[in-house]
């Protein structure tokens, strides 16, 4: 099952290939979750990758950060 996750994660980082990254974490929340489901357990991982998502919108307090 964890494949699954990590191909459908794998699939948006391929659609989003090209487009201006627009990200506050390092490293990106799509590269967390395959880290974190690569690490934990299903659920405990897609308990953490939704947090780190969670985070991550435009009502966040913290400053914009833009990776090279």
């Amino acid at each position: 099952m964890k494949w699954l996750a990590i191909a459908a994660i794998r699939l948006y980082q391929w659609s989003r290939k090209g487009k201006a990254p627009r990200c506050l974490h390092h490293p990106s929340c799509s590269n967390y979750g395959v880290l974190a489901l690569r690490k934990y357990p299903l659920v405990q991982a897609l308990r953490m990758t939704h947090a780190r998502y969670a985070d991550c919108n435009i009502f966040t307090e913290r400053p914009y950060v833009d990776f090279p």
